[in-house]
């Protein structure tokens, strides 16, 4: 690997990277059914940024028309920022999810997801305006079912080099619990099972075309050989667990983010059960 690559690798390493939706769990015991209402931001979040953070009319507009009706839960854009300055912009869309009952699990969420844009419009607003910097963060629902809620957030910064982050929330919609990697298996046994599959996956891309790249050798600074325990993860429209990975993560910068499907036959017997993936 040149010592460019190495570089912006290693820049990668060091980006602060916001903790992981795992603590939320804790927080997310099923509170009493109640009436659906319309969730309302606490007045801190209207300030959300500062006084240049304006909602969009077509948003306001949007969010005012959110039907209250039981088992509608809806992913939302909460706030859209555009702004630049000279050399630097920033475009952020913070998604909101509503009509849980579990108040819990959404404010959560949605707290969250508030926090990430606070703090990537205080690193645009603490940068040299002369200098180039790039801030752009939106949203996806990948799976929406009415078992299931899988949702990509990406946030794209480039300075010197770019780099992508993907940040996912998957929700079991039914019971209205947030679903981590951990809880869909049995044991830790899950972490050797899915690593050795994604790595006979990038063998075989490998081989089949030359243009593709994953540090796998032990030639390499830093070679991947497992997954982390909460790994970056989503689940498919098709039930199909799927493993992502940012930029620079396992494999160089042109290959971007890249992801894995997981044939559910390998980790059948690991799993808990087979509400979720199968």
């Amino acid at each position: 690997m040149d010592k460019k690559l190495k570089d912006l690798r290693e820049a990668y390493k060091n980006v602060p990277i916001p903790k992981e939706l795992d603590e939320i769990i804790l927080k997310t015991i099923p509170q009493k059914k109640r009436k659906k209402h319309l969730f309302m931001w606490p007045v801190a979040a209207a300030l959300l940024l500062t006084a240049t953070v304006n909602f969009s009319p077509d948003v306001a507009n949007a969010m005012s028309k959110v039907p209250i009706m039981k088992g509608i839960v809806e992913v939302l854009t909460f706030n859209e920022l555009n702004e630049a300055a000279n050399n630097t912009s920033i475009t952020i869309k913070t998604p909101a999810i509503s009509g849980l009952d579990n108040k819990a699990l959404e404010n959560s969420v949605n707290e969250k997801y508030l926090e990430e844009s606070k703090k990537l419009y205080k690193e645009f607003a603490a940068a040299d305006k002369n200098e180039h910097l790039a801030i752009n963060s939106d949203f996806e629902i990948i799976t929406d079912t009415p078992e299931l809620l899988s949702i990509s957030r990406s946030t794209e910064i480039t300075q010197a080099s770019g780099y992508v982050q993907n940040h996912y929330v998957v929700i079991d919609k039914e019971n209205e619990l947030l679903i981590t990697l951990k809880s869909l298996f049995k044991n830790d046994q899950y972490i050797p099972v899915i690593s050795e599959n994604i790595k006979e996956q990038m063998r075989q891309q490998m081989e089949a075309d030359p243009n593709k790249v994953y540090f796998i050798s032990e030639d390499e600074m830093e070679p991947f050989t497992q997954i982390n325990p909460d790994q970056q993860f989503y689940i498919s429209p098709d039930h199909k667990l799927t493993i992502a990975f940012d930029e620079y993560e396992v494999a160089p910068g042109y290959m971007g983010a890249v992801a894995f499907e997981i044939p559910t036959d390998i980790i059948s017997d690991i799993l808990v059960g087979d509400k979720y993936l199968h």
